[in-house]
């Protein structure tokens, strides 16, 4: 059962049953299952946690477990799946049209006002098959070509526990941090992100109210949530300021700090918020305390005059206890690294390690995660860097394309998919802001790096284009495919994000040549 199924109904369905909860390697499908495992704790439901990182894996273990399965649907579900007759045509329909096309001239006079008639419902036929095509044309399209993202799967099963009024704070939390993620990868539109923001805040609001009339006390482990605009800079309160500056795509980009003018500009802009470059320096618990204070308004205030008019975003925080505060997008770039990190070994442990890094009670490694993001962050800005200042970063046509070579510093961190995705994500801002070219600002990006030196494989992941206008829709998944299959590449779809491809480095030739063909 997909998440976006996952209604009430269901719930009280399987809370007879032991779940089998099947959970992909992403920080929006961790959050959802924190707050599932919370309702079956709460509810005494057995439940089988099993991490899948692709279909592969997927498949595995359905075929291992599949005596246990069970599919739970009520005959009247809407599934939102098209209707048969908007997909497909009955032969007898399309012979009658091809049949009476020579028809119209040969009849008798006589039987002219029946001709007549015949022919106007021929004409209204045609009309109706043209409609059914363009129809049939768009379903298929919006199936085939693209790939989208809905609402945070994190936000649905909260809803779901607000709808059963069993949530809680910490599931409050973790809906947050799902839709964060969302935001964090690009995965929807600034509108999208707004509207759910404004959705939590309603219920921060809601769960503020409700912990003022259960108590007037504090617990010292208590999880207080608050709104709040804060600035667009990563890690800057586990950091120092000017390291987070340095390794904020945002500012990066915006600044071009790969340049040497750029590293100007950052000294400038610095001067006009007036911050000493000794404080900027240190790190920002160890900040004064004056400065602190108006540091969000200090830096709005001249990011707008660099050129930096989305400096400030709508976000959330959270206080663990009366030390520990996190942003949001802390905790979303600390799991993913504890999710992507080869240190861990097997994808098993490193899926444990971010699972667990979300409750309150592990925050050594949480703690730990954003020293890892740390290091993640800074080999990103660092690979950009080298990409644009080497010209790695070619117009192949319909797209640009960059690959990252064996022996690249850092090229292991960005073998796994989601951090090569964002490392591909933030390439393409840089790139757009440093490019004099009008056209390549409007070109998709496709981005190749080794994933087996052994095996001679490579990733590759494509990116839509960089405009104010961008649905965020990905077509690549479709494409990468049907080149695949024309050049009969070595290649392996096994990702859910389907614009994430594994390929032999053999065939990245021809399967390049077979993307520019399908493309142009």
């Amino acid at each position: 059962m997909f998440v976006s199924d996952f209604r009430k109904e269901f719930y009280e369905v399987v809370q007879s049953q032991r779940v089998l909860l099947f959970v992909a390697s992403d920080v929006d499908a961790l959050c959802a299952c924190k707050i599932l495992q919370a309702l079956f704790q709460c509810d005494h439901v057995q439940y089988t946690l099993v991490p899948v990182s692709g279909w592969q894996e997927l498949e595995t273990a359905f075929l291992e477990h599949k005596e246990q399965i069970k599919l739970l649907i009520k005959q009247d579900d809407e599934l939102e799946v098209p209707a048969y007759e908007d997909i497909f045509r009955d032969e007898e329909e399309d012979e009658d049209l091809s049949g009476d096309e020579g028809a119209e001239g040969s009849a008798p006079s006589e039987k002219r006002p029946r001709l007549e008639e015949e022919i106007a419902e021929q004409t209204l036929k045609r009309r109706q098959r043209r409609e059914w095509e363009a129809r049939r044309r768009d379903i298929l399209f919006d199936y085939e070509q693209y790939e989208s993202h809905g609402t945070s799967a994190a936000m649905v099963m909260f809803d779901l526990a607000w709808l059963m009024s069993k949530d809680l704070s910490d599931m409050l939390w973790w809906a947050i941090v799902g839709l964060t993620d969302q935001w964090v990868q690009d995965k929807i539109t600034q509108v999208k992100y707004v509207t759910d923001v404004g959705t939590l805040q309603r219920h921060v609001s809601r769960h503020s109210h409700r912990r003022e009339d259960e108590a007037h006390t504090l617990s010292v482990d208590c999880a207080r949530i608050s709104f709040e605009y804060d600035l667009r800079l990563a890690l800057y309160r586990h950091w120092s300021l000017h390291d987070s500056l340095h390794n904020t795509c945002y500012t990066a980009a915006r600044l071009k700090l790969w340049s040497l003018h750029g590293q100007k500009r950052l000294q400038e802009f610095l001067a006009d918020v007036g911050l000493p470059l000794k404080q900027v320096k240190q790190k920002f618990q160890s900040m004064d305390v004056s400065l602190k204070e108006n540091l969000r308004e200090m830096i709005e205030e001249s990011a707008n005059k660099f050129g930096m008019k989305d400096m400030r975003i709508q976000t959330f925080s959270v206080h663990f206890g009366f030390k520990h505060k996190f942003l949001a997008s802390d905790v979303v770039f600390a799991t993913m690294s504890l999710m992507e990190s080869p240190e861990h070994g097997s994808g098993t442990d490193s899926f444990i390690q971010a699972l667990d890094s979300l409750s309150r009670g592990n925050l050594d490694k949480l703690y730990r995660g954003l020293e890892l993001a740390k290091r993640q962050l800074r080999a990103t800005q660092q690979t950009i860097a080298s990409c644009l200042c080497t010209n790695l970063v070619i117009s192949q046509g319909p797209f640009l394309y960059c690959s990252l070579m064996e022996g690249t510093p850092d090229v292991a961190l960005f073998s796994r998919p989601t951090s090569l995705s964002l490392l591909s994500r933030h390439l393409l801002k840089a790139f757009v802001c440093s490019t004099k070219n009008r056209r390549c600002k409007l070109l998709p990006l496709v981005m190749a790096a080794p994933l087996s030196v052994e095996q001679g494989t490579v990733t590759m992941v494509g990116i839509p284009p960089e405009t104010d206008s961008s649905d965020r829709k990905n077509f690549f998944g479709r494409a990468f495919e049907k080149a695949a299959e024309g050049t009969s590449s070595r290649a392996l779809h096994n990702h859910f994000d389907l614009s994430v491809i594994e390929l032999k480095a053999e065939d990245r030739g021809k399967f390049l040549d077979a993307l520019v063909t399908l493309l142009s």
